[in-house]
């Protein structure tokens, strides 16, 4: 497995994150990766994070270099992934791009087996850079 960059996670995002892991019938091993992330992140204050970090329900952008394509997705709870641009966090897409800032990058697993490198170049709306502190 290739190393992992540091990221940042807000205290808010990461109780609501632990209340969706408690609340879980089936403890798989999405939970026990998002658990893990959870376990090596860095945590600040919800008013606290940098504006260029990927928060929950935050849009990002990303630049995958082999392919020369970007993309755009919203990092959403599991009740709401799966919509158009939205990836719930428990994927692993979701699970990997929690608390990454701009300029990181991170190895994505397709489906068809292929690891494409993801660099996230911006981050187009965060709720804490809004203010928006709701789920």
């Amino acid at each position: 497995m290739s190393n992992k960059p540091a990221i940042t996670v807000t205290r808010l995002d990461m109780q609501r994150l632990e209340q969706v892991l408690d609340n879980l019938d089936d403890y798989d091993a999405a939970a026990e990766a998002l658990e893990a992330e959870l376990a090596r992140a860095n945590f600040v204050g919800h008013t606290e994070i940098a504006n260029d970090i990927v928060t929950m329900n935050s849009k990002a952008h990303f630049h995958e270099a082999s392919t020369a394509t970007d993309y755009q997705l919203t990092l959403a709870y599991p009740e709401q992934g799966g919509g158009a641009g939205n990836v719930s966090v428990l994927a692993p897409i979701g699970t990997a791009l929690l608390g990454l800032s701009v300029g990181q990058s991170i190895d994505w697993q397709t489906a068809k087996g292929k690891t494409l490198k993801l660099t996230l170049t911006k981050v187009e709306y965060q709720p804490e850079a809004q203010g928006d502190f709701t789920l």
